[in-house]
């Protein structure tokens, strides 16, 4: 398939599937592209071949944001389904990586906050520079940054259109890890390599409960835990590694 400013490619053997952006030099993201965006994570959530999904860049910057043109040519009934597209990679049962580097701006930024891990390169610089064009984050950059970082820290991010360069991201928990240049590659690869060990069926758990309970009061939230806790007891998963765990060997699990 052809996409609109981005491709998608799957390693079966390395059981990963990765989008990349592929724009020109700083990788503007159009209004078409959200849709298409959106769609290839739900693709790649429902290929079985995939235990990893990557969402990484050509080129020395992730994105610089979107088409800024686009917002004012923008029907009013697609400019309302943009936080809607950015959040398709949280949706996905699957984990997600986000390998940043350069300019991760607007909506690159706001992507990449909604996936699980961020791989950032010491080159990244983190924005959302919305106040500059007038105008605030539409596609949950500001609300998922506030739950990261907390509401001082968000306003002076959004309303002082201020960048975020990598140390801070990382002494801030906005960015997992961050890694030299020239290092952004196989690290993401490591930490794919790590994640496909694990049992695929503890892995959407686990994400879903952390999901779901970010909101809860901690009563809620623990009750929830045990509840998945208890159904995973069941799993094939679970019996194999606690099989593996005694008999010294490393799991086969097969996500049931």
């Amino acid at each position: 398939m052809e996409f609109d400013g981005f491709s998608v490619a799957v390693d079966a053997a390395g059981q990963r599937g990765d989008i990349i952006l592929d724009r020109g030099e700083f990788n503007t993201i159009s209004m078409d592209e959200r849709d298409e965006l959106r769609a290839a994570f739900e693709i790649l959530d429902r290929d079985p071949r995939v235990r990893v999904i990557v969402l990484r860049a050509a080129g020395e910057h992730f994105s610089s944001g979107g088409f800024i043109r686009g917002f004012l040519e923008a029907a009013p009934e697609l400019v309302s389904k943009l936080a809607d597209n950015v959040a398709a990679p949280a949706r996905c049962e699957k984990p997600v990586i986000a390998a940043n580097r350069g300019y991760t701006f607007g909506v690159g930024f706001e992507l990449s906050l909604a996936c699980d891990f961020r791989i950032a390169s010491e080159t990244v610089q983190y924005a959302l520079p919305e106040q500059r064009l007038g105008q605030i984050p539409g596609s949950g950059g500001s609300a998922r940054l506030q739950k990261i970082v907390g509401i001082t820290r968000t306003k002076d991010i959004v309303m002082r259109s201020r960048r975020i360069k990598a140390d801070q991201a990382l002494a801030w928990g906005i960015a997992t890890e961050v890694v030299p240049d020239d290092r952004l590659e196989a690290a993401t690869d490591a930490l794919v390599a790590e994640l496909v060990t694990f049992s695929p069926i503890a892995q959407r758990t686990a994400k879903r409960l952390l999901n779901e309970t970010e909101e809860c009061h901690l009563g809620t939230a623990i009750e929830l835990e045990g509840h998945c806790y208890s159904r995973l007891r069941q799993s094939d998963d679970f019996r194999e590694g606690v099989l593996a765990f005694h008999e010294k060997r490393p799991p086969q699990f097969k996500g049931s």
